[in-house]
């Protein structure tokens, strides 16, 4: 059973970076396709960004796309989430997320990510 642990949140003014990861637990994890959500207070949780098992292949939110970059190491067992010029409206609790057919979904615990202005 894969286990997610995320890492790298904080605080950091309007226009700075942070680097989230999220380290899976177990042997499988190459074969699962990760994402990135997001959620604050009072709204539903909303994929911020994903990257597939085999192809790598990178789908991001319109709210973020050219700012942040999803990667994986699949010898680290961590998937990545680069962020920069980040804007006040990207605060929120991060969350990775495992997935794979016939299978259930995997949640971390989740990183708090804070942007002054």
């Amino acid at each position: 059973q894969v286990q997610l642990v995320e890492s790298g949140g904080g605080l950091v003014q309007s226009g700075g970076s942070l680097r989230l990861s999220c380290t899976a637990s177990g042997s499988s994890f190459a074969s699962y396709d990760m994402s990135w959500y997001r959620q604050t207070p009072g709204k539903e949780r909303e994929l911020v960004a994903s990257i597939t098992a085999g192809r790598r292949r990178t789908d991001y939110a319109d709210s973020v796309k050219g700012r942040f970059t999803i990667s994986r190491d699949n010898a680290k067992n961590t998937v990545f989430m680069q962020m920069n010029s980040l804007k006040p409206e990207d605060t929120a609790v991060y969350y990775c997320k495992a997935e794979r057919p016939f299978d259930r979904s995997l949640w971390g615990q989740g990183t708090q990510v804070t942007v002054s202005s």
